[in-house]
């Protein structure tokens, strides 16, 4: 894969060093043709605006639709003509749509792998198959292949101390949860190869997407092995006679952590493929997303270690302790929450204190994502941005109820399956809320009237 990417990207080597020093003097004259050919006028910006934003329409329904096909202004002609928008993706729009169309699909593809991992887990069905190939392997497709599996996973720590004289049926059902996330995930890495190779082939894919989209294979390449290597540590004997076998915390948030991270990189390159400039009607509506950016970017720090710190509560099991809110069990604070030595430890492999750090930064988050609200509620900004934060608002309360709900009723698989869905959704808001608040480039800020024009329906 990575030595078809370095072909293909070498055949573009020009193409590419074209975009890095900039126009050449035969493209200047094929762009500057192209520009005499169209009408300079608003109208015909605004047309062009309709294009920069493809499938985030889909979203949102009802008034937010329109509003947000109309998210993003490019510069006028006459800017393009000066400075040129360098897009990720060449081709025209037409590219620009597949491609974005591509890779939204991935990140929906990685969406559901977090959520069918949060149900392999809860279902403790990750230990069930106690070997790994890189490559994949067929199921059981007789009794005595299926016999032999069911062997294996009788010497396991887990069949030994929590699944001793379960049956062959039920462990096919947890047998085919893991080999179903196992093969989910193959299946993404074919669905992200074959159209990233054709892109590359026709040539739409330049050289800083490349890279990118490069770095981000190889790392889901990568998460097999990191989700092989935490699956391995829960298939070792407990330190303990009466300690329950389960993967180490460590690994269970460096998988989820990685996993994280791909969705991240896929929907904001999604983002800036679909939406190269962000919505921007007038200089105010700029001032107003830049004083906004302020604070969304320390918010969406807090959002992301808070969904960090629920790995950790998931790998410690500590979501079926202290089962009552708000307090913990008796008290405000456990009395043993800084029992373990160092004491740096605690707070990753003490429950009580991991529950409470959880209980604690999601606190926050509440709190920061409303102040945020009130800050900018008054703030002359785009309409779009406006919406986002409310939007972002009503999921924190949700992901805040999902949480206690989850918590009150001791981790029922469909509560702890959407807590975790919705920390990856509240996430997704947050990471379209700050692309929404870049700069413009120079060449749209040169266009821009002081006040917006007209108002959106």
């Amino acid at each position: 894969m990575f030595r078809a990417v370095g072909s293909a990207l070498k055949r573009n080597k020009e193409a590419f060093n074209g975009i890095a020093r900039g126009f050449t003097t035969s493209s200047h004259q094929a762009f500057t043709s192209n520009i005499t050919a169209a009408t300079v006028t608003s109208a015909s910006s605004s047309s062009l605006a309709g294009n920069s934003f493809y499938g985030l329409p889909s979203l949102l329904k009802g008034q937010n639709a329109s509003m947000f096909r109309k998210m993003s202004t490019v510069a006028s002609i006459s800017s393009e003509s000066k400075e040129g928008l360098k897009h990720l993706v060449t081709g025209g729009p037409q590219a620009r749509k597949w491609v974005g169309i591509w890779l939204f699909g991935s990140a929906t593809w990685v969406f559901s792998m977090v959520v069918l991992g949060g149900v392999t887990r809860l279902t403790r069905s990750g230990l069930s198959m106690t070997d790994w190939k890189f490559t994949g392997e067929f199921p059981p497709l007789s009794d005595e292949a299926w016999v032999c599996e069911f062997e294996k996973y009788m010497q396991s720590p887990e069949y030994k101390r929590v699944n001793k004289g379960m049956n062959l049926e039920d462990f096919k059902f947890i047998y085919w949860m893991e080999y179903a996330h196992r093969m989910w995930g193959r299946g993404l890495g074919i669905m992200f190869a074959l159209p990233f190779s054709y892109f590359l082939r026709k040539g739409y894919i330049t050289l800083r997407l490349g890279v990118q989209l490069s770095g981000l294979f190889a790392l889901g390449a990568g998460q097999g092995l990191i989700g092989w290597w935490m699956v391995k540590s829960g298939l070792e004997e407990p330190p303990s006679e009466y300690s329950q076998p389960r993967v180490s915390p460590y690994r269970l948030a460096a998988h989820l952590t990685s996993a994280f991270a791909i969705y991240c990189g896929l929907f904001w390159t999604a983002l800036s493929v679909v939406m190269p400039e962000p919505p921007a009607e007038s200089l105010a509506w700029v001032r107003g997303a830049a004083k906004v950016k302020k604070l969304a970017l320390p918010v969406s720090l807090i959002v992301g270690i808070t969904a960090i710190s629920g790995a950790f509560v998931a790998g410690n099991d500590a979501g079926r302790a202290f089962n009552t809110f708000p307090k913990m069990g008796d008290t405000w604070i456990p009395d043993n929450i800084f029992e373990m030595k160092p004491l740096l430890r605690n707070f990753f492999e003490n429950t009580a204190t991991v529950q409470l750090d959880h209980r604690l930064l999601a606190t926050t988050t509440l709190i920061a994502i409303g102040t945020m609200w009130w800050f900018t509620r008054k703030l002359d900004i785009h309409p779009a941005v406006k919406a986002l934060i409310g939007s972002t608002v009503g999921m924190t309360a949700v992901q805040v109820t999902l949480g206690v709900s989850t918590l009150l009723s001791y981790v029922p698989v469909s509560l702890g399956s959407a807590h975790q869905a919705g920390a990856l959704t509240l996430l997704t808001l947050m990471l379209l809320l700050n692309h929404t608040l870049r700069r413009p480039s120079p060449s749209l800020l040169k266009s821009l009237p002081q006040v917006a024009k007209s108002n959106f329906s």
